[in-house]
């Protein structure tokens, strides 16, 4: 007997064996059960997946003769000629070569006449949409009212080509890709009934290139046992299939945690020296790191589809990296493989992209930066008030009356002045009025803090106070808060003043330069961003604002 391929010799003949499509065979079983046969189904779905194995199964448990709880028994003549192709009922019609109206004719000829030995006369016909516009408009009546005794079954991978028209005269059922584990668990069963020794990591590269089409798999065993005999290894079998090994992509993670830039060139002439494809390289890194995040997130490998023996080797990089840093990797990797197919040096994109991958810093949010602040506070709450927030007592600007009380620095500034004598003349109001300058525009952020904080004294008669501005519009926000800055002038300096407001460049007295009159930290250059997260965390962890 000649020799017959695994896709042929393991093709299912019954519903039980089809494999990954579950939801639909166990539709049909109950369909034959309850009498509920349609007289259209369209199987649509990707490459290898099932849709004429389980159309030949339909068909031929509709004309077995010994049914056995709605499978065909393989074992009747109407089984034993439907399996040969010798069964005059059953048409199996390939829409690709025979697709034009000329075609469709013949076939609405042939629906007219019943069975001649089965129950049903059914019509297979693969990739539908190959057909053309005629012919599936001359089919639409046909397929709508054909003979009682008469079922068409389509297949298509393309359901998109085929007109709605068509579909909605049918039963329409979606096959699925099969997933890796099932197609390694076939493959497994195949090899030990064939006495074939293949470990898990070759089951896992042939699953792979498979790409979820059990039939593509099937024809890679035969090609890797072709070359392999009876014991076949990975290595074997990435060269065979021109597979890049996952090694490539653990030693370019671990380059990624190590800032090993070495690695990248080493990754890259492997590459280049096997001949792999650049885009299939860039592919497999940006699923490498896929499953690096799905370890970080979920804390498992269920999420992965790989060899055992890799899985563990993922889990090593929990905690390694953070989510942010992974997703910075990601969008760094997605656009490199978006430019690699445009670039006429791929080898130069990839050390280039790879270098850059190398060179990415890790990453702290602000959340994570002020909860880390959080759990320090009470040590720097001491360190605050013993040092680091201590004043020159000899600097001349120091105001002895003035008393500022420690807050948290995460909620808002909290400031208490007292005074015990009442302020003096001009000069020494211009020493104190950045002070109380500062305090007015942090308590009206919304309505002063914009301008205030900039404004001078500029003359002083009495009680009374003129005010420097620089345009109408900041006149208008000081008259409508007059109330409150009269009184809260009373609080700082302890004396009530008037103020009026100027507008214009003159400043007749005051030519202090304002930086002396601010407080210094001991600790060194206080920097004031204006945001106070972002100030906390500059000066006390020594970080640095990125646009």
């Amino acid at each position: 007997m000649s020799y017959e391929v695994t896709a042929r010799k393991w093709r299912p003949q019954k519903f039980a064996e089809v494999v990954g499509q579950e939801h639909i065979t166990t539709t049909l079983k109950n369909a034959i059960k309850d009498g509920r046969i349609a007289h259209a189904y369209l199987f649509a779905g990707p490459r290898g997946v099932g849709k004429t194995t389980t159309a030949r199964i339909l068909a031929k448990t509709l004309n077995c003769l010994n049914p056995d709880i709605y499978e065909p028994c393989n074992e009747c003549e109407n089984c034993k000629a439907i399996q040969s192709g010798q069964m005059m009922d059953i048409f199996e019609i390939d829409a690709a070569s025979n697709r034009g109206i000329d075609e469709v004719r013949t076939l609405r000829e042939s629906v007219k006449y019943p069975p001649t030995k089965g129950k049903y006369k059914v019509y297979i016909i693969d990739e539908v949409h190959m057909l053309t516009k005629e012919s599936f408009n001359a089919f639409l009546k046909t397929l709508e009212e054909p003979p009682s005794q008469t079922i068409f079954i389509f297949a298509t991978t393309d359901v998109h080509k085929v007109p709605l028209t068509i579909i909605s005269r049918c039963q329409r059922f979606d096959f699925r890709r099969i997933e890796m584990d099932i197609i390694k668990s076939l493959l497994r069963k195949i090899a030990k009934s064939e006495k074939i020794d293949i470990d898990d990591k070759t089951l896992t590269l042939i699953a792979r290139k498979a790409d979820g089409a059990l039939r593509d798999a099937e024809s890679y065993f035969d090609q890797v046992v072709s070359f392999c005999g009876n014991e076949v290894d990975s290595t074997t079998v990435s060269k065979i299939l021109n597979l890049v090994d996952d090694e490539v992509y653990f030693l370019i993670s671990d380059a990624v945690l190590k800032k090993n830039f070495k690695s990248v060139f080493e990754a890259s002439d492997l590459v280049y020296k096997n001949g792999w494809n650049f885009t299939d390289f860039m592919d497999g890194l940006i699923e490498h790191f896929r499953n690096i995040m799905t370890v970080i997130i979920t804390e498992n490998t269920q999420s992965i589809e790989s060899a055992e023996v890799f899985k563990t080797r993922y889990l090593d990089y929990f905690g390694k990296f953070s989510e942010s840093d992974i997703l910075r990797l990601l969008n760094h990797l997605n656009k490199t493989g978006q430019d690699l197919r445009y670039s006429q040096n791929q080898k130069l994109k990839i050390e280039i992209a790879l270098c850059h991958l190398v060179g990415l810093e890790k990453t702290s949010t602000i959340s994570e930066l002020i909860e880390n602040l959080n759990s320090e506070l009470p040590a720097s709450k001491e360190k605050a008030e013993k040092k680091n927030y201590q004043v020159n007592p000899d600097s001349k600007f120091f105001d002895k009356n003035r008393v500022v009380s420690y807050k948290d620095p995460l909620k808002e500034p909290e400031q208490t002045y007292s005074v015990t004598e009442p302020a003096g003349d001009f000069d020494s109001i211009v020493k104190k009025w950045k002070g109380f300058a500062d305090l007015v525009s942090e308590e009206k952020k919304f309505t002063l803090g914009h301008f205030f904080a900039a404004s001078h004294p500029v003359d002083f008669s009495g009680n009374k106070i003129s005010l420097q501005f620089n345009n109408n519009e900041e006149i208008k926000s000081f008259n409508i808060n007059l109330d409150y800055l009269t009184k809260k002038a009373h609080e700082y300096f302890g004396k009530k003043l008037q103020f009026s407001a100027v507008e214009g460049n003159d400043f007749k007295h005051s030519k202090k330069e304002p930086s002396k009159n601010k407080i210094t930290i001991q600790t060194g250059e206080t920097i004031n961003t204006g945001d106070q997260y972002v100030d906390l965390i500059i000066n006390e962890l020594g970080g640095e604002e990125l646009s």
